[in-house]
């Protein structure tokens, strides 16, 4: 039977083993923590990436970028990796005003409101953005108020009528 190796072998001291044992057994430790923990200790015992990944419900991705800093760094970075880094916002506040202050314009002709794809085409022809998701616009529009099917403006008639 052919054995796959894998390119980052765990192999704990005794005592990094009994840290590892120590903090998931005190129940204090986040859940990435923790999993990052038992990660170690299933692959230090010669669990192979699919058998760990279906024990702990977690992907094979995971668990080779967590036994790779292990063996690259050490034992402190690999359970306290830090999370991806988040992507740059698409739109900066100036940006996010003009896209608002469209919604509330006119429509267009021939259409009965906006749409977010129809907002997310009119940010690239006003060159706000390059390019942009309708989930971009939607998210934006979600921090708002607006609803873009809505008949009116949401100003109460009553407050509107001048006393």
């Amino acid at each position: 039977m052919n054995k796959k190796t894998t390119k980052y072998e765990v192999k704990l001291t005794a005592q990094e083993e009994a840290y590892l044992l120590h903090l998931i057994s005190q129940g204090k430790p986040s859940a990435r923590k923790a999993t990052r923990a038992r990660i170690l200790l299933k692959a230090h015992q010669g669990f192979k990436d699919e058998q760990i990944a279906q024990a702990l419900d977690v992907s094979t991705a995971s668990i080779s970028r967590t036994r790779q800093k292990y063996v690259e760094a050490d034992l402190d970075r690999a359970i306290n990796a830090k999370a991806h880094a988040a992507r740059p916002k698409k739109f900066n506040g100036k940006q996010e005003a003009i896209l608002i202050a469209t919604a509330c314009s006119e429509v267009p002709v021939g259409h009965d409101h906006w749409t977010i794809r129809m907002l997310a085409d009119r940010a690239v022809e006003l060159e706000l953005v390059e390019s942009v998701a309708p989930e971009t616009i939607r998210q934006v529009l979600k921090k708002t108020n607006s609803n873009l099917g809505a008949r009116n403006n949401g100003v109460s008639r009553r407050s509107a009528q001048p006393s």
